[in-house]
C-alpha cells in the first residue's frame, strides 16, 4: 500500500462510500463480494473521517483569537 495520501476529496469519499452502500444494499451480491465491499466501505469511512478532521483542524487554527 502507498503512504501517497489520497487525492479524492471528502465530497468524492463520502458519494464513494454511499454508492458501495447502495450495491451492499441491493442484496444481490454473495458473501465474499459483501464483505469485499463492506472492508471497502471502512476505508472509504476511515480516509472521510481523517479528512474532516483535518478540515475542523484547519477551521479551528483560522477562527482562533489573534
Amino acid at each position: 500500500m502507498s503512504d501517497a495520501p489520497d487525492p479524492r476529496t471528502f465530497e468524492q469519499l463520502v458519494d464513494e462510500l454511499d454508492a458501495t452502500i447502495a450495491r451492499m444494499a441491493a442484496g444481490d451480491l454473495g458473501i465474499e463480494e459483501v464483505t469485499e465491499l463492506y472492508e471497502r466501505a471502512g476505508r472509504l469511512h476511515a480516509l472521510a473521517t481523517e479528512r474532516l478532521a483535518k478540515i475542523q483542524e484547519r477551521i479551528d487554527k483560522l477562527t482562533e483569537p489573534q
